[in-house]
């Protein structure tokens, strides 16, 4: 197996999902800086992207916990 399969195989390994999540965690701050800015200019169009934002980066951060919880039903040393 080469490097490249194994960092491709790596993002569907518990911790690999680990990180996926952590580092949707610093997208966030990045939304709620822009949110705060949005709100401070009063300007409606960067209020929207960071609602949007927000709403695909909630979505993308439970379809990882998703993938997380069904890695850890498959295992079956888990129980």
């Amino acid at each position: 197996m080469s490097k490249i399969e194994k960092a491709k195989g790596f993002k569907h390994t518990k911790p690999g999902l680990w990180l996926s999540i952590g580092t949707s965690t610093f997208g966030a701050l990045s939304i709620v800086k822009e949110y705060k800015k949005a709100r401070s200019e009063n300007d409606t169009l960067l209020l929207a992207n960071a609602v949007v934002g927000a709403a695909a980066l909630l979505t993308g951060t439970l379809l990882l916990v998703r993938e997380l919880r069904q890695l850890g039903s498959d295992d079956v040393l888990a129980g």
